[in-house]
């Protein structure tokens, strides 16, 4: 029998990371997965400056392990059929779920950790892990109706076949563990002075390619294709107010320790009234001359 990975979520005892764990708990039950919280912490390095709890327990490491220990009670009361792990890793949060992400099946975070700007609306942990990781990240983040799974329908960002391959296939199995409508959106723009309906047929053309195997794969999935003209952003935003998840694609080029994150993930997970998942598609590195 093959070990599932499991679905990782970073906590940091933030009011933030509260639905993290709450949405993580009912996905990890949806797909049958083993749950796995972690809390990236530094408080070693700060142990000569950091009062001692006895004698052999720093302030700072009884603090990190209440953290997880209150999110795994939090995770068993909400469903307790879904095994919980725990574990504080001695690290800053970003590089702890980066690592973590490696045998992982997504990881999850919350859209705001301690220590951020009031005003943010995405925190760094979150926007630096959705940028880099090499397994798809989920910011929770969003309106109660999307947040809680209300509208019964998943919405993917359609990319072209070559960058849009492994969101694909994570939304199709999205929409069929949830039993929902997948809706799914190829934007394309007309230049100026240019006939838009070449345009709007290699858009069509374009998402009939990308769906066709998954469709396939997957036909019990409800699927509503739609080639919109415009900013793909602006069109995911306002369509991602009646989803309960809202998925692109991010490339993953081999050799590149930069953000990787193209503007319309960006601004979705700044702005999406629902729960973000973006999923990478690894693109070889083309060797030099």
């Amino acid at each position: 029998m093959t070990m599932k990975l499991p679905l990782v979520v970073g906590v940091d005892g933030s009011d933030g990371s509260l639905p993290a764990v709450d949405w993580a708990v009912d996905e990890a039950a949806r797909h049958g997965l083993p749950l796995r919280l972690v809390h990236g912490s530094l408080w070693e390095r700060y142990e000569v400056r950091t009062p001692s709890v006895g004698p052999d327990r720093p302030a700072g490491q009884v603090m990190a392990d209440h953290i997880v220990a209150s999110a795994a009670e939090r995770s068993r009361r909400r469903d307790p059929g879904v095994k919980v792990s725990t574990d504080v890793l001695l690290s800053g949060a970003t590089d702890a779920l980066l690592r973590e992400g490696d045998n992982a099946t997504a990881l999850v975070t919350g859209s705001r950790g301690h220590g951020e700007l009031k005003g943010l609306l995405l925190g760094s942990v979150g926007l630096a892990v959705a940028a880099r990781a090499h397994c798809p990240v989920i910011v929770v983040r969003g309106d109660k109706a999307g947040l809680a799974g209300t509208h019964q329908r998943i919405l993917l960002g359609a990319g072209t076949p070559a960058t849009g391959e492994e969101a694909t296939r994570f939304a199709f199995r999205e929409a069929e563990a949830r039993g929902c409508v997948l809706d799914v959106v190829r934007a394309w723009r007309r230049p100026a002075h240019e006939p838009g309906r070449d345009h709007e047929e290699r858009a069509r053309t374009e998402l009939d390619d990308l769906l066709r195997d998954a469709l396939a794969d997957h036909p019990g999935v409800r699927v509503r294709p739609a080639a919109v003209e415009g900013p793909a952003r602006k069109a995911l935003v306002h369509r991602s107010a009646a989803a309960d998840l809202v998925i692109v694609g991010a490339r993953r080029r081999q050799g590149h320790f930069g953000l990787q994150l193209g503007t319309v993930a960006h601004t979705l997970l700044h702005h999406a009234a629902c729960p973000v998942a973006v999923v990478p598609q690894q693109v070889r590195r083309e060797p030099g001359p």
